[in-house]
């Protein structure tokens, strides 16, 4: 075990050469390797890329594209001189902490991926394994990370933390009374890095382009995914097209020469949560089910290989999640924690008979939600879950055969629930 806790503290290196050439036909692009000049414990100053890679013995680089503009067909690729994650300096790493790894950079990456979609609101986006946990906006960034922290503050414990505003002392609190890997803002405000600061290992990271994150809507970029037999499959980046109520399409199918059209519209704050959940979305491993609630997460599922079954994971993890930010608000310990120590003994159970009913009575806060699936329903099942659950609108992309089943779901609810289609996907793998 001392061995494994010494890999974890310990910078790999790295076999990669410094510069790396990409040719697509007579087209090149440049790639410089990262590395930054870091200051060791012992005063020496040390230069060197990637902590390690995705675990201790992986070996791993960080690249930022330098020189290239490829177009391929219609499609021109996002140019250099855009470096995000890629050209962070050392000069920004606020507070270094442990050196970063793969995971803490692609966890900052996909926070921005899913950011630049939120960028007209105070947001903040809390992320574990290259998945969003908890994301919201807040009528101020204090308030829009700490409604993504309570939606599920277990799986915020050791997370990245990306925020589309500039950290100010109050964010910086509670940033600072959570366990944290990494937090990421476009700039931080005087005596907010005091307060940060107290926790040695958190890495601190200034990204001023965060401020023009929004421009990243409309770049493409390359993406490729290798193969064990050294093979490679490339792709154009995704692209999230929907971006008001304009883009969304009345959800309406035919079967066996009848035609099926949703009985009620959504309301404008369902659709505010349509656009922001397809968003989010727009993050998360697939399949993929998501509910949200004025602008904040409540349950999301990630990565199941079923769609009713995600659907309900994201319940179950709901529930789990409310237990335990009311047990929390109540007696200041996580609910697993209330769960051992009436097992030991020194509690009553009637505390947690007293959490747990209230679970139950507010149905994890999922009333009122909306739910997001990045695909269609095959069945009327996935959706029959969140109905069950009080949804009152569903977002998904429709297409499927069988699109008049989850219309006649939405129908024979009571009350009613709107649904509407996106007319796309939004897988991620």
């Amino acid at each position: 075990m001392s061995d494994l806790k010494k890999m974890y503290s310990t910078i790999l290196g790295d076999q990669f050469p410094m510069e790396m050439t990409i040719t697509f036909g007579e087209q090149k692009l440049v790639y410089k390797k990262r590395t930054w000049k870091i200051s060791q414990p012992d005063g020496s100053v040390d230069e060197r890329g990637v902590r390690y890679g995705e675990n201790p013995d992986q070996e791993a680089a960080l690249f930022e594209l330098v020189n290239g503009n490829l177009v391929l067909g219609d499609c021109h690729y996002i140019e250099p001189g855009n470096g995000l994650v890629s050209a962070i300096e050392v000069e920004d790493m606020l507070q270094v902490g442990k050196h970063p790894g793969k995971i803490n950079l692609t966890d900052i990456d996909n926070g921005l991926n899913i950011l630049k979609y939120l960028m007209d609101k105070p947001a903040a986006v809390i992320l574990k394994h290259n998945n969003p946990c908890g994301a919201a906006y807040g009528s101020t960034l204090a308030d829009a990370f700490n409604r993504a922290n309570r939606a599920d503050r277990i799986a915020a414990f050791g997370g990245a933390v990306v925020m589309s505003r500039p950290c100010d002392k109050d964010t910086a609190e509670m940033l600072a009374s959570n366990y944290l890997e990494v937090v990421c803002a476009p700039e931080f405000e005087a005596g907010t890095l005091e307060i940060l600061k107290k926790s040695k290992n958190l890495r601190i990271i200034r990204m001023n382009r965060i401020d023009r994150l929004a421009e990243f809507e409309k770049y493409r970029f390359v993406d490729f995914k290798s193969l064990i037999d050294g093979g490679i499959i490339v792709q154009q980046s995704a692209v999230n097209s929907i971006r008001s109520i304009r883009d969304l399409k009345p959800a309406t199918a035919s079967w066996q020469g009848k035609e099926y059209q949703c009985d009620r519209e959504p309301t404008q704050q369902e659709i505010d949560d349509m656009i922001f959940g397809w968003a989010i979305e727009h993050g998360v491993t697939s399949n993929s089910v998501l509910y949200v609630k004025d602008g904040c997460t409540v349950g999301i599922g990630t990565g199941e290989q079923d769609r009713v079954g995600v659907a309900e994971i994201a319940v179950h993890k709901a529930y789990i999640k409310y237990a335990d930010i009311l047990c929390f608000d109540k007696y200041g310990i996580p609910y697993a924690d209330l769960e051992l120590a009436i097992t030991k003994g020194e509690r009553k159970m009637a505390e947690k008979e007293e959490i747990d009913a209230k679970v139950q009575a507010d149905r994890a806060g999922l009333p009122g939600c909306t739910m997001i699936s990045d695909a269609f329903f095959p069945f009327r099942d996935g959706a029959d879950v969140g109905i069950k659950e009080g949804i009152t609108a569903i977002l998904q992309a429709g297409g499927s055969m069988r699109d008049f089943e989850t219309i006649e779901a939405c129908n024979e609810a009571e009350p009613k629930v709107a649904m509407m289609y996106t007319g796309q996907r939004s897988f991620k793998h």
